[in-house]
Formats: C-alpha cells, structure tokens, sequence
C-alpha cells in the first residue's frame, strides 16, 4: 500500500480516506480492480500453503488439522476484517488484520515447514495495509522475526553454524523484503501522483473549457445587445418618431405630408425587418449588401435627413479601395450612432458625414453637426460604449468632442488593412 501523506489537520502517520467501491468517484474501478488482484494473489498463496502442508505435515509434531485450522483463521480474517480495512481505509481495521497476520503466520510457521510460504503473503499485505513507511519496515522486521524464530524452535538450533545460517536467512529475507517494499512503495506513489495529477489536469481544462464556454455565451450577447441597439431600436426609434410627425400632420390637415411621412415609415420598417433577419441568420448589415459602404452611408443620410428635416452633407472619396466587410461594419454602425445622437441630443439643424481614405488605406470617419455641443463631463451611455468598444475591437481609434465653431464631431480612424473585428 502506498504512503498516504496527511492532508491539513491530519495527525502524522494517520492513512488518508481510500475510495470505496461504492464510491461513485472515478478512482473507484481502480480500487476494485486492485481488490481482485490483491484478493486472486492471497486465495493463491493460501491454497498453495493449504496443499504443502497436506504433503509436508506427516510425522510433524503438530497435527495437519490444526496447521489448516490456523490457515483457515487468516482466510476468515482476510474475508472479515482485511478486505473491509483495504476499502475503508479504516486504521483500526487495518491493525487489528495486520496483528491477526503477524500471529497466524507465525504460528502458522512454527506448526509446519510449509509455514514459511506464508512470508510472501505476509510481507505483501504488510506494505499494502502500512500507512507509511516507517511502519511498513517495522512490521516486516517483526514478522521476520517471529517466522524465523518460530522456524529455528521447530527445527532445532545444535551448533553456532545452524543459528549463523538462520539469522543469515532472516537477515537476507528481511533486506529482500525492506528494499522491495519501499522499491514498490514508491513506484506505487509516483503511479498514484501521475493519476492525481491527470485528473487534476482533465478538471482544469473542463473548468477552462466551462469558463471559455461562459465568456463565448457573454461576448455573443453583448455582440447581439450592440448589433440591436445599432439597427433595430433606432429603427424603431425612427418609427415612433415619424408616427408622431404623421399624427400632427394629420391634426393640422396635412394629407400630403402625412401620406409622405408614411413612405418613410414603411420603408424604415421593412429596413427593420430585414435587419432583424440579418441579425437571425448571421449575417452582415443589410445596408452594405447593396453598393457596399459608399451606397450604405448614402442612404444612411438620406434616410436620416428625410426622417429629421436635419440637412446633411455627404463627402466621400470618388474611389474606394476594398475595405474589407468587417471595417465596413464598424464605419457604418459608427455613422448610424452618430446620427441618432445628433438626432436625440444635438438640436441641430445640418450635419456633415464625410469618409476619407488616407495614406497606406487608414480610413477616417467624420460626423459632425452644428448643434449645442457636447457636455466634456457627460457620461458615455451604451450607444458611445458600444461604438468605441466596436471602433477599438478593429484596432482604431474613437473621438468625441464639442467643436469650437459649435455642434459636436464624432472622429472614427481605423488602421490600414483588413483587421479581424
């Protein structure tokens, strides 16, 4: 049995608890396949010793009867008490067995000749139910010397020659013993260390894996949260806004307006709609399937300027590099958030959106208004977090400032080259 160190608040020496087979833990099947090893060795051993006495015992001093009588008393005590001690681990079990073993073997022993077969069931099961070491070599000593004791009482000792060569047998079978033991022992433990090891390992990557999974399930709900607020709820943020222009003109008797207010209404709905199909399947914006970025940001305007009679002034490049569709994404849904919140807070009465394309392809973004400006102490809301956590993730920078002429300019620049978003 390998050396159990004592966990915290565990007297020294004192086992460590050993899985039971009815422990549904995974070392369980180890457990139970090392019980029927353990219990197919001993019922061999003892069988052998069993049939070497029937041959042996004629003309010895102690009938075969009671030479099998006290085999028999191991077996039992095996069955009872050392089987339930090697699955509980349970200290009093295991001294009461071990103290059974050292005397049936013993006694075994002096009874007869075919006793000391027995040694190598009791040396075994000495360093699988030893809780450390020390114990294990102490025991061994002692079993020895009682074996060869009880060997050298029956055979008889006449000469200094008979007790030099039994105490030169002892001696060499107890270093046997020892030094096997404590060779096993260790190969035993490192075995153990290995296995706890694999399993502390297979847990971690299952805990990694769990957290991974976690952080992947958060991300795509953030991503999901920004991509609603980008397009739908300021979709819908159109919608109620236009349904209210519609009620005035209807209450001021404005027919045309109205029936022209509703074109806006319905076109932003189906706009809606096939975002949020988009958004379903996984795919990119709607507005940048049709013309890419330049045809997107121009509708963008337009659409913008119809809802909010705010002017704006589109500026871009008269050529366009491939800018590649995750950049595309970020510039569209930068240009998106900045004009709702020239929209909800600017009061403004034009715009400007202008893209430009710099030397190497750095992509600059601009939208600015002639609004009230922008408060430096106000707090960033989602919408701000959520362009700068999108500008940022593409590797660019984000700006937002209060112009000096008046209104507020939000500055989007994004590095040469496609980036991963």
């Amino acid at each position: 049995m390998t050396e159990i160190r004592p966990e915290a608040g565990q007297p020294e020496g004192q086992p460590g608890p050993r899985p039971s087979l009815d422990d549904p833990g995974d070392r369980s099947h180890f457990w139970s396949r090392s019980m029927r090893g353990w219990d197919l060795a001993f019922y061999l051993m003892t069988g052998l010793t069993a049939v070497a006495i029937l041959i042996l015992q004629e003309g010895a001093d102690v009938p075969t009867a009671v030479a099998l009588g006290l085999l028999a008393v191991l077996v039992v005590a095996y069955v009872l008490i050392g089987r339930r001690a090697a699955l509980t681990d349970n200290p009093r079990l295991v001294a009461v067995y071990l103290a059974v073993l050292l005397v049936v073997v013993t006694a075994v022993s002096a009874a007869s000749i075919a006793g000391s077969v027995l040694l190598f069931i009791g040396f075994s099961q000495i360093w699988f139910f030893a809780p450390n070491r020390r114990t294990g070599v102490v025991l061994v000593v002692v079993l020895a010397v009682g074996v060869f004791t009880a060997i050298g009482l029956r055979s008889g000792i006449h000469t200094a020659a008979d007790l030099g060569a039994l105490l030169t047998q002892g001696g060499v079978t107890v270093a046997f013993a020892v030094l096997l033991g404590l060779w096993v022992t260790q190969i035993a433990e490192r075995s153990e260390e290995r296995a706890q090891l694999v399993e502390r390992l297979e847990a971690a990557q299952e805990e990694l894996g769990r957290t991974h999974h976690t952080a992947g399930v958060m991300a795509e709900r953030e991503r999901m949260a920004q991509e609603i607020h980008d397009t739908l709820a300021q979709g819908f943020t159109s919608i109620v806004m236009l349904s209210q222009a519609v009620r005035a003109d209807v209450e001021r008797g404005r027919t045309s307006a109205a029936v022209e207010r509703l074109d806006l209404v319905e076109r932003t709905a189906r706009d809606n709609l096939a975002e949020a199909r988009a958004l379903v399947a996984a795919f990119a914006p709607v507005g940048l399937d049709d013309g890419g970025i330049r045809a997107a940001l121009e509708r963008l305007a337009a659409r913008f300027g119809a809802e909010t009679r705010i002017s704006v002034e589109v500026a871009l490049p008269d050529a366009l590099p491939d800018l590649g569709r995750e950049r595309e994404v970020i510039l569209l849904r930068a240009a998106q958030e900045a004009l709702t919140n020239v929209r909800r807070h600017a009061e403004a009465s034009s715009a400007r959106l202008a893209l430009a394309v710099g030397e190497g392809g750095a992509l600059t973004l601009e939208v600015s208004d002639d609004g009230r400006g922008i408060d430096p102490e106000v707090v960033e809301g989602f919408g701000l977090r959520g362009m700068r956590d999108r500008v940022t993730s593409g590797g660019g920078e984000l700006e937002v400032a209060a112009r000096q002429e008046g209104g507020t300019r939000v500055l989007v620049v994004l590095p040469p080259g496609e980036v991963e978003q």
